[in-house]
């Protein structure tokens, strides 16, 4: 299990990688943790990542099912480590900490 901290602003995100279970939260909720079905997505977000699904009807079930195969195609919670870590960063996100199950939080920054 690997968690990982984010910070936009005074916004902190929580993220819980847990084999291929990757889970997200927000303090500003009391830390609830969901997978992607429940997160509200941007759709501007959407479409600059997946340009074709910038007219389909249904973008958000379709962009959460592109997430969930990226993320069943990757074969460690390293590798989905990296890629949290770079997709979130590239939306400006800060990653502040990680956490591996067991040991205490390494200050990435």
């Amino acid at each position: 299990m690997i968690e990982i901290i984010f910070e936009l602003g005074s916004e902190v995100i929580l993220v819980v990688i847990e084999g291929n279970d990757v889970k997200f939260g927000s303090t500003t909720y009391g830390a609830q943790l969901a997978d992607i079905s429940g997160l509200k997505l941007d759709y501007n977000g959407v479409v600059r990542q997946f340009p074709d699904l910038e007219l389909v009807e249904n973008w958000e079930q379709e962009a959460i099912r592109r997430f969930k195969d990226r993320i069943k195609s990757l074969d460690s919670e390293e590798e989905i480590y990296q890629y949290i870590i770079k997709e979130l960063e590239s939306c400006g996100y800060v990653a502040t900490k990680k956490k591996r199950k067991g040991f205490r939080p390494i200050n990435l920054r």
